[in-house]
Order: C-alpha cells, then structure tokens, then sequence
C-alpha cells in the first residue's frame, strides 16, 4: 500500500527579509519542523520572490543538484565556471555544485519582482568536475512533460541522480496517471496552480504531496492544474 506525507501550503517555513520572500518546503535556513525533513534525495524545495534589483550575490556549494525553475519574471545567472545566463519561466536550470562552484542568482529586472522556486537534490556522483545546463520546454496540455533526468539521451536537463522531474498541465477534469521511474523512488508533487487529487488526496496551490512504496500516481485534475512531480530516490 502507498504511502503519503501531506504538507500543506499553509504549514510551510515562511521567512520574508523584505527583499527576498521565501516558503519553505523542508527545514531549512536554520529553521526546524519535524514534519518538513526531507523527501529522501530531495533536501530543498524553495518558493522565493525576490524584489527588482535584488538577488543572492556569489557564494559556494559542493556536492548537490541545484534547479532553479522560474515561475514569473527573469534570474540573471553567473558561476565560478565562466557562464553569465538569464533564465525565464518556461526554462529550467541546473548547476551539479560537484566538487565546488561559487555562483549568484540575481533578478533580471531592475523594477519587477521574480518568483522561482530553487530545488536541491544530493548527488550520486560526489566530487565529480562542476558542470551547468539549462533549457526550454514547452507545456503540453494534459501531458506530463519532462524537464530533468539522469540519461543523456532524454530530454530535459541533466541530473547526477537517478531522479526525473515532469511538469503536468492539465485541463479541469482530466485524469492521468504517472508511472514512477525507477524502483524504490518516490514521488514528490507541488502544485503551482489549480487544485488536482492525486490518490484521492485534494491538493491547492502550493501544497506538497509526497507519495512511496507505488509504481503508479493517479492525477485528477479539479480545475486547470499545473503541477511539477519530483520522482527521486528516497534513500539520501
């Protein structure tokens, strides 16, 4: 039998620094709920608005998959390894941090806030040369579209973890279903818009869904829903 964990939208670890306003989905910032510890390999899954003009000035990771996703607006991007990017909603970013890399995420605008969400994998390949990918895609209605993945041959960006992100738009009433990817993973859903059930479980913006011990996840879509499912492992 499947296995959940619900968070609501509500319930997530919220910090606003007046120029930056972040919703947390796992513990993070110094801040500690033990209902939000991590969804196995996924460690961070942030809901940041950042103000025109502002941003995270150059600072250093190692080891983890780092995904930016915008949702509105622009970042203005730029790492230790020489790239200077803008990225936009209908784009996603990956940098694998590996052994290190110093980077800065920035809004593009000087004017208009830009709203992302930044998610943090741990890698399967620690130590590995720093590298950065980032792409297009184009929502594809009442389809799940992927956006990462392990294999270099697939489409998306690419990830050091066995871990596959999709995104699902779906129009109200629609029912779908997602195969999980690999054996032993679980399967992560953020809503980004609209309201779905997924395994009989209603969800609205922002809620988070994390499901286990299935091979399959059944979607119905209660309005016009766009919903990004993280399928990752859920041994860190």
């Amino acid at each position: 039998m499947a296995s959940t964990i619900f968070h609501p939208a509500t319930t997530r670890i919220h910090a606003n620094l007046g120029w930056l306003d972040a919703y947390r989905s796992f513990n993070a910032g110094g801040v500690y709920d033990p209902n939000r510890q991590a969804f196995g390999t996924l460690q961070i899954l942030n809901d940041d608005t950042v103000d025109g003009g502002r941003g995270f000035g150059m600072h250093a990771h190692q080891n983890m998959e780092i995904i930016t996703f915008p949702l509105a607006g622009a970042l203005a991007h730029e790492d230790s390894l020489g790239h200077k990017a803008v990225i936009q909603a209908g784009e996603v970013q990956v940098m694998s941090a590996g052994s290190g890399i110093a980077h800065s995420e920035k809004n593009h605008s000087s004017q208009q806030p830009v709203h992302f969400l930044q998610i943090w994998l741990t890698t399967d390949q620690p130590n590995a040369a720093p590298r950065y990918d980032q792409k297009a895609f184009a929502p594809v209605l009442n389809h799940f579209v992927q956006v990462a993945s392990p294999n270099a041959h697939e489409t998306g960006v690419g990830l050091r973890q066995q871990a596959w992100l999709h995104v699902g738009t779906l129009d109200a009433g629609v029912a779908l279903d997602y195969q999980v990817k690999k054996a032993g993973n679980g399967v992560y859903a953020f809503v980004l818009r609209g309201e779905v059930t997924i395994d009989g479980h209603p969800l609205g913006p922002y809620d988070g869904l994390g499901t286990w011990n299935t091979e399959v996840l059944h979607l119905k879509a209660s309005s016009a829903v766009e919903v990004l499912l993280l399928d990752v492992p859920l041994v860190a």
